[in-house]
């Protein structure tokens, strides 16, 4: 059972070794698969989470340690869904940002809804298409990320109307035959998965699912065929149509992100491969005759089926641990990462508190508004670079990448010495 709950942690409790990520650790009364700082006030922290009830899930697959260094440029960009991003709240539309946060390191590590947009897709060979608990896993040092040549898709079909698994079906067969992407199988569920939208208090939304144990076996007949990763279609149920509306106005979070990634996030964490979930069908029910869309959700509101992108993107998804029938072409971990960029008002998730303790550089984006206000001020953050936009944020991280002293390029630069020195002067000029 999957159940979503609020934490409030006192500053008392972060003070302890460990730090917040124990803090919120030892707080969670079931095994999370998703959370981060909602609020943070002068005395508490208040955590939001989605997890599952103590027993309920099956043992996940075991995970390699991490190797060495690669000797790679990394770079990571958190593009949070469900919590309004301006930038990449809405259907892959961080996609310029992405890529050119990809052009200032080797490899950049994002997550799916940051090019995702359903018939869409913003990616390249050095955008790795990581899934959200897997990306939490790789921030923490848990696992390397495991680059493969290509991986085999399994399709994880919800049981629905004649119509809607045509429309799936031919998606399927449309990557296959212009990307090349290769489907081990697809399984159509006999019984509904039943996807739910839900919300915090917060307002960022989550998600529920009636029936895990379907996705799971589904999930795991399908990698009996040979699946090295899976792609879920299902239709979200429960999405308030006035919100779904405001979302396509540009007004509004969108309602699907978090049950999307409860989907992802329970896979991934059971049976331990790269996975992603794409509506079945785009909620045509909210189409207006005539209406030209917010920019920025057009690629949802054009296509008929979220699909394609998902595929796409799965194709070359790292893996937690190599797998003997997924040919690897490299390897990364923690320590390859230079530096980790995302939304200014957005700080509290796994990868950025892990790289606040290892060190790792965080970078802001003021420009990338959300509705939470989780700032390194409010959670007592030091050494973060606030930078107005991504346009900078590339910029930190050329700086990062080549050894140059962010503050060597900012003004003003205060000069070391420089009281010294000027009592010296003006003790000279008083002779």
């Amino acid at each position: 059972m999957i159940i979503n709950r609020t934490y409030e942690l006192p500053w008392s409790a972060n003070d302890q070794p460990g730090g917040l990520l124990d803090a919120v650790s030892r707080s969670h009364v079931g095994e999370p698969l998703r959370w981060f700082v909602s609020k943070t006030g002068s005395d508490c922290v208040q955590v939001e989470s989605t997890e599952c009830v103590p027993g309920s899930l099956p043992a996940g697959q075991e995970t390699a340690a991490a190797p060495a260094r690669s000797g790679r440029a990394v770079a990571v960009s958190l593009i949070p869904t469900g919590i309004g991003c301006a930038i990449g709240g809405y259907a892959g539309d961080a996609g310029p940002a992405t890529q050119l946060l990809a052009s200032t390191a080797d490899l950049l590590v994002t997550n799916p809804n940051a090019v995702n947009a359903s018939n869409f897709i913003a990616t390249d060979q050095r955008i790795v298409y990581t899934e959200g608990y897997t990306l939490d896993l790789f921030s923490s040092g848990k696992i390397a990320l495991h680059l493969p040549r290509a991986n085999r898709i399994g399709v994880i079909i919800e049981q629905a109307p004649d119509a809607a698994l045509v429309e799936v079906l031919n998606v399927i067969n449309t990557v296959r035959a212009v990307y090349g992407v290769d489907i081990a199988d697809y399984v159509i569920t006999t019984d509904p998965i039943g996807t739910r939208c839900a919300r915090h208090g917060s307002g960022a939304y989550a998600g529920q699912i009636d029936n895990p144990e379907i996705l799971l076996a589904a999930g795991r007949r399908l990698m009996s065929a040979g699946a090295t990763a899976l792609a879920v279609t299902t239709n979200v149920q429960e999405l308030p149509a006035h919100d779904y509306m405001s979302h396509f106005a540009g007004a509004h979070p969108n309602p699907v992100g978090g049950a999307e990634a409860v989907v992802s996030h329970l896979l991934t964490r059971v049976l331990g491969v790269p996975a992603a979930h794409a509506p079945m069908l785009n909620f045509s029910q909210f189409h207006r005759p005539g209406w030209v869309v917010d920019a920025r959700s057009a690629g949802e509101f054009v296509s008929a089926s979220g699909l394609a992108c998902v595929l796409i993107g799965l194709r070359r998804a790292p893996q937690l641990v190599p797998l003997p029938r997924c040919p690897v072409n490299a390897s990364i971990s923690i320590d390859d990462v230079i530096g980790i960029v995302a939304p200014g008002t957005a700080l509290g998730s796994v990868p950025i508190l892990s790289a606040a303790e290892r060190g790792i550089p965080v970078i802001a984006v003021k420009d990338n508004t959300t509705i939470l206000d989780v700032t390194a001020t409010g959670l007592r953050l030091s050494g973060v670079i606030e930078v107005d936009s991504y346009l900078a944020a590339a910029g930190a991280l050329l700086a990062l990448r080549s050894g140059i002293s962010i503050e060597s390029v900012r003004r003003p630069l205060a000069a070391l010495g420089a009281t010294m020195l000027m009592a010296d002067g003006l003790a000279i000029l008083g002779r």
